[in-house]
């Protein structure tokens, strides 16, 4: 085996440890579930490839270039890779330290930079900058500006992408959901006390869903809270390198949450629930937070896992609906829940649940991914539209937000009369039609 170098270009306490740098073998079987290396069929844009250069990085073969980072910046961390390697190399930890690398020298692409100075670092540490944010940006949505503005081909003249970051914008609700110090009572008898993570991006692109996660709850049993005080839970950070943002980030929830004296904690959003899960992995080396933080990793589930655990009290309501699911790529791959979620469609009456081919494949979203490569989300993303539209249905259910907003997106581009919610909207759905005739 290739030994590291006593002086490697990789340093300091974020660098990627040698143990999972050096446990990949290159077998080869991960090409074929890379999203990436699918599309393009390059070394360099596969994980074992992607390993390669973090070790000539780190034997000092290579330095850490932005021709080099963008290799490293085309992968989705979609994890698919970790699924399918039997050395079981923890592809995503070595992409979150590497990143970190890259963004320490400053290396990487303009968009990247730009969204890590605008959006990462800027206003996902503070929830009340975030929501001033989307005030003007559904202001700038509702009232004709975004209409005048593509019209008018002025986006087009700015640099880094910007055109191409405003066509991705979500479109935000009508009304935010958010952290309260109401408690929602079960509506059933109680066999839980539970926080609900609200978290950044989702309560102001999906109240709805967020409101029906807190009815599903109830309906289940749950006495259920937002922690005042919480924030976003960090995977964005994480994702993108921004280990410091993303260890703040988390020693903030970890407070919060621990102090709520729950018995879990739920979340609706698969990037979000891998990363709480992961608090303890980000702060093994905190010597106030590492204990609470692998004590709030445990508490943590994703709400189609607590249903499963619980479990769920069957809806008697009808919805009559060809429904296929798509698996998001935290929840499958690095979490390894595939049934729950399927299980709690099963569940419900009238429902037609058809699967996909690839159902696990990533869809594009990846976090910021649609954003800063717009063109590499968009070709994953045609092929998951084309898997959809094979099923037949008139429904994709999910259980990610940004996979939400990019299966609208991709529906939207093809014209196609589709659907698109969260497994819990369903299951709120067939609990309100409880009681109701045809």
């Amino acid at each position: 085996m290739l030994q590291p170098p006593t002086h490697p270009a990789f340093s300091g306490p974020d660098a990627p440890a040698d143990a999972d740098l050096y446990r990949c073998v290159h077998c080869g079987l991960c090409l074929s579930a890379c999203p990436t290396y699918v599309q393009l069929g390059v070394e360099t844009e596969s994980p074992r490839g992607r390993i390669a250069l973090m070790k000539a990085v780190n034997e000092g073969r290579l330095g850490i270039t932005d021709r080099v980072a963008s290799h490293w910046e085309l992968c989705l961390q979609c994890r698919a890779c970790e699924t399918a390697c039997p050395s079981g190399v923890p592809f995503g930890r070595l992409m979150e330290y590497t990143r970190a690398q890259v963004n320490v020298r400053g290396s990487g692409g303009l968009k990247m930079r730009l969204v890590r100075w605008a959006f990462l670092r800027g206003a996902l540490g503070n929830l009340g900058r975030l929501r001033f944010g989307a005030r003007l940006l559904r202001f700038y949505q509702r009232w004709g500006l975004q209409k005048l503005l593509r019209a008018s081909r002025l986006l087009r003249l700015l640099p880094g992408g910007v055109h191409d970051m405003e066509r991705s914008l979500p479109t935000i609700s009508d009304r935010f959901f958010g952290p309260s110090p109401e408690v929602y009572p079960s509506m059933a008898p109680r066999r839980m006390n539970v926080a609900l993570l609200s978290g950044c991006v989702m309560p102001l692109v999906q109240a709805d869903t967020m409101e029906a996660t807190v009815r599903v709850l109830t309906r289940n049993g749950c006495d259920t809270t937002t922690p005042v005080g919480q924030g976003c839970c960090g995977a964005l950070s994480l994702h993108s390198g921004e280990l410091e943002e993303a260890r703040n980030m988390a020693r903030k929830n970890i407070d919060v949450f621990l102090a709520a004296g729950v018995d879990k904690v739920v979340v609706a959003s698969a990037g979000c629930g891998s990363a709480m899960k992961e608090y303890g992995e980000i702060l093994k080396s905190d010597a106030e937070y590492g204990e609470k933080a692998r004590r709030l990793s445990e508490m943590t589930m994703d709400v189609t896992e607590l249903l499963a655990d619980l479990p769920l009290e069957p809806p008697k309501g009808e919805v009559k609906r060809k429904v296929t699911y798509q698996d998001p790529c935290h929840l499958a791959h690095a979490q390894g829940i595939m049934r729950a979620p399927r299980a709690a469609l099963e569940a419900i009456p009238g429902l037609e649940l058809v699967e996909m081919e690839d159902s696990t494949r990533c869809c594009g979203a990846a976090g910021i991914y649609s954003m800063v490569q717009k063109k590499m989300s968009g070709r994953v993303l045609d092929s998951k539209m084309e898997s959809v539209a094979a099923t037949g249905a008139d429904c994709v259910a999910t259980a990610n937000p940004g996979c939400m907003i990019q299966l609208e997106t991709g529906a939207a581009g093809r014209g196609m009369d589709l659907t698109v919610c969260h497994v819990v909207d369903l299951l709120d759905e067939a609990y309100r039609n409880e009681g109701l005739s045809d």
